[in-house]
């Protein structure tokens, strides 16, 4: 329950950060980037508190996160790169805590 709030509470604190002009857009994009975990339901179980994302998830795999992280250099594209990076950060912490590994 806390990884889910910290995909919340860690793009809000980046918005207040860096972005307060217009932090209510830079905000809805990045938490909409939780999207990303539609992936999630590809697998078999959906759900498994024992599995890494990173690396197991198609949008969650390596290449995707080089995109993500370009996609952070791009003006247009910036709040979702960021909230997808962040979003992959967090994925990885969550490994780490879970299973010992930053992905599988």
């Amino acid at each position: 329950m806390i990884h889910v709030a910290l995909h919340f509470l860690v793009p809000a604190t980046v918005v207040g950060l860096f972005f307060r002009r217009n932090w209510r857009f830079a905000y809805l994009v990045m938490a909409s980037t939780m999207l990303v975990d539609l992936d999630h339901f590809m697998a078999n179980p959906t759900y498994d508190p024992a599995r890494c994302s990173i690396g197991y998830h198609p949008l969650h795999g390596f290449v995707p996160i080089a995109l993500y992280v370009l996609l952070c250099f791009i003006p247009k594209s910036r709040y979702v790169g960021i909230g997808l990076v962040i979003h992959m950060a967090l994925d990885s912490v969550d490994c780490l805590v879970t299973n010992g590994v930053w992905f599988v």
